[in-house]
Formats: C-alpha cells, structure tokens, sequence
C-alpha cells in the first residue's frame, strides 16, 4: 500500500516537473531552408531562449514553412506560428519606415546595419506600430545587396539595362526602376529556377544568397558596391497573444534577447557566410568587380530622389523628422563599423 502511495506521488512529483520544464512551446516557421543563415539564426535564438527561461519555454522548430514568404507576417499575426522572420517588401505598401534600411551605400556589415536599425528603430515608437498585430522582436538587415548575372560584366549604370533582374521588392524595388533595371518582383527561393531557366539574366542579393540557392554555379559576374548597393529590412516576430500570454518572468526573459541582442545574432551569422560565399565565388570563377566610384557616383544620382520620396512618405505616415531618423541610423552604423 505504501509503496502504491509512494509511486503515486512520484508519478504526481514527475508530471509536476514536466509541467514546469515546458510550459510554453513556440511554433516556429521559417520559408528559407534549416541551412540558411536566417534559418539558424532563429534557431540560436530559440536555444539561448530556452536556456534562460530554465526550459519553461522551448521551440518546436517547423521542418518547412507553414505558407510561402510573403504570407510569413499573416501567418504570424493570425497565429499559423508563433515566431519567424520575413522579408518587409514581399508585401509592398505595407511598411514604410523600415525601407530606411534599404537605401543604397549604408554599410558593409549585416551586425552593423542590423543593430543600427534595432537601435534607431527602438527609439521610435512608429516602427513598432508599423507592425500591427505581432510582437517584434527585432529588425535586422541582410549583408550588403550585390548585382549578378549570368550575361556580362556590368562596370557602369548603363550595363544595367537590357538584362531581367530578380528583385525582392521595397525600395530596391523603386532604385532597380530609377536605374533603368528590368526588374521582376520574386521571393529569393525562385532564384534559382528563374536563372537555371534563363527567364532571368542576374539577381540582386547579398554575397550568402548565391550559395543558400544554389546559384554560385550559375552566376558569372558579380558587381559589389562600397556599403552595398541596397539592403533589406526584416522583421524577426512573435504571435502577440503568444507574448501576452506569457508570464511576466518569461516575457522579462523575451524581452532581453530582443532587440540588439537578436539583431547581432542575425546580422552576425550572416557575416560569416557572405564571408565564405565570396570565397565560393572564387572558386567558381565568378568574376567580382568593385563599382568605381564614377560608378558609384552615377548610381548616387539617379537614386537620390529616393531618399526625399522615403523622407516625404514616413512623415505622411507619422514618423515625425524622418531625415533626421535616417541620419542617426547612417551615424550609428558609422560607430559600429569603426
């Protein structure tokens, strides 16, 4: 009988602590492969997160998407999964502050651009309310954008032209038209079906992208830009009735690795592999040209009227002195790659 009652209160004892260890289980979506950088990103994130909650909240890692990429942020906001990332510009006119990140020449680190903007963004209570509907966790960048192709070697703006590019919308999407650029809004997955086919000449992409899909093959010419001809924005989020219904430790413990902390996860990892990938385009000969700066200085000009058409729609959306936002995320951005 003693021993009846004992195993009873092991058993009770025992569900007790499954109980405590997992009381919250995050689904986790990701569009992008498990390989990829991003992928792995919020991976890390997950496991630093389990690791200071003591396991009261753990990750159910997806093994694919549970919608393609640009249904990422519904999918998040309607509670389909409770964390991802997505693209801002896979659903063009719905954020405006965040195309900040997008303008050409900002930087030449992914870790710098993305704490930059976590940083500048933090301040601003607009961007948050951009994202109506979902938690953010933070905004972070790719590495710098670079211009390939499959055709020709491209040393001025006018090379630009006669080729189709793949863009992934926002602002790159409105520099590619300033340029003269033929350019097809696409998520980055179809890259390489869109190349291998020849529907399309080059894409434009950070140095990790060619090897991510399978493009380092195929790609011949590559075009960099001092700080990056463009970049992109993300939004790395969780579901806000997950978040709220949180307890307050572990919304403490969330809201610590938010912010710069989950921005130089992201940017960091994509760091290293845009590293590795230029060393991948090496041995690929795939041949790398630095834009000069008359180049530079062409694509400077046609793309200015950009940044005053972002400064006028921000403020129409209630960011208030968006020239000045901008010059404080550039002067952060300066700081952290010193």
């Amino acid at each position: 009988m003693n021993k009846t009652l004992l195993s009873l209160a092991c058993i009770g004892a025992c569900l007790g602590v499954t109980g405590v260890q997992a009381q919250t289980v995050l689904t986790v979506s990701s569009w992008l492969p498990p390989t990829h950088t991003a992928s792995m990103a919020q991976k890390e994130w997950c496991d630093l997160l389990e690791t200071n909650t003591k396991g009261r909240i753990k990750c159910n890692i997806l093994p694919r998407g549970v919608t393609p990429a640009p249904g990422t942020y519904d999918a998040v906001k309607n509670g389909l999964a409770d964390l991802s990332y997505t693209v801002h510009g896979y659903t063009p006119g719905r954020f405006v502050h965040t195309q900040m990140t997008e303008l050409p020449f900002l930087g030449n680190s992914a870790e710098s651009i993305s704490v930059a903007l976590s940083r500048v963004s933090g301040k601003y209570p607009e961007f948050a309310a951009e994202h109506q509907g979902v938690k953010v966790i933070t905004l972070f960048s790719h590495g710098p954008g670079i211009v390939f192709n499959t055709k020709r070697e491209i040393t001025k703006a006018e090379d630009l032209t006669g080729l189709k590019f793949r863009v992934g919308g926002g602002m790159v999407n409105d520099m590619s038209k300033a340029l003269n650029m033929n350019v097809t809004l696409k998520p980055a997955p179809d890259s390489y079906e869109l190349l291998s086919s020849g529907v399309m000449d080059g894409t434009l992409f950070p140095a990790e992208s060619t090897e991510s899909f399978k493009i380092d093959k195929i790609i011949k010419y590559a075009t960099t830009f001092p700080g990056g001809m463009y970049n992109t924005s993300f939004v790395f989020m969780m579901n806000q009735a997950k978040y709220d219904k949180l307890s307050a430790e572990d919304k403490k413990a969330v809201d610590a690795i938010s912010g710069e902390t989950a921005a130089r996860i992201f940017g960091r990892g994509w760091d290293k592999v845009d590293r590795r990938a230029f060393a991948l385009m090496q041995a690929n000969n795939v041949v790398v040209t630095k834009a000069d700066a008359k180049f530079v200085a062409e694509v400077k000009a046609k793309t200015a009227p950009l940044e005053q058409g972002w400064v006028k729609a921000s403020e129409a959306k209630g960011l208030k002195n968006p020239a000045k936002v901008l010059a404080e995320f550039r002067a952060e951005i300066a700081k952290l790659e010193k």
